[in-house]
């Protein structure tokens, strides 16, 4: 088991305080959350996209996810208000870390032709977001029992105030940026 305080907490803190000039412990940027979500555009004509998609994210995070309806009609996507469009879990604490560790160091590894995520998708407040394109690099999914290849989105919400503090903190915590 991994002991995860020890692990993204006495490494990273050091670090930031001497790199920033922080002069108090709790000035140092932390992991807030980690929201996973899942666009289900196809779920307007066929509903049991929704249980498959559902049940992926689960067995990814360990938490059970919240579906999302729409809240508006578009009558050039046939959706109206309250049909169901996707699928989200927000992860803190405990399983936030040990999915940040999976995705880090497991999932990402497995993508083809990985050279690194690309550090330009801050958002000026120091949140990061990134999209994976397949589920099948998580190594709980069974390449047999999925029906359609879906993508995510993950957003790393932190405390930081600017992407750069933001940066050094994920840097810190193992994900892998590519060069710039």
């Amino acid at each position: 088991m991994i002991r995860l305080k020890e692990k993204y907490g006495k490494d990273v803190v050091p670090a930031m305080m001497q790199k920033f000039g922080y002069k108090n412990v709790m000035q140092v940027p932390r992991l807030e959350k980690v929201v996973i979500n899942m666009g289900l555009g196809e779920a307007i004509q066929n509903s049991k996209v929704v249980d498959a998609a559902v049940n992926d994210l689960m067995i990814i995070t360990g938490q059970r996810p919240v579906v999302t309806k729409a809240k508006k009609s578009i009558a050039a996507f046939k959706l109206r208000a309250g049909m169901t469009v996707g699928a989200k879990v927000t992860l803190r604490g405990r399983r936030m870390y040990e999915f940040v560790d999976k995705l880090f160091n497991v999932a990402l590894p497995r993508v083809r032709d990985f050279r690194g995520i690309s550090p330009k998708s801050f958002d000026g407040r120091g949140n990061y977001s990134m999209g994976i394109k397949e589920q099948l690099i998580f190594p709980e999914i069974d390449y047999d029992k999925i029906d359609k290849v879906r993508g995510m989105d993950i957003i790393f919400v932190t405390t930081a105030r600017t992407d750069e503090e933001a940066k050094e903190l994920l840097r810190q915590m193992g994900m892998p940026f590519r060069a710039a």
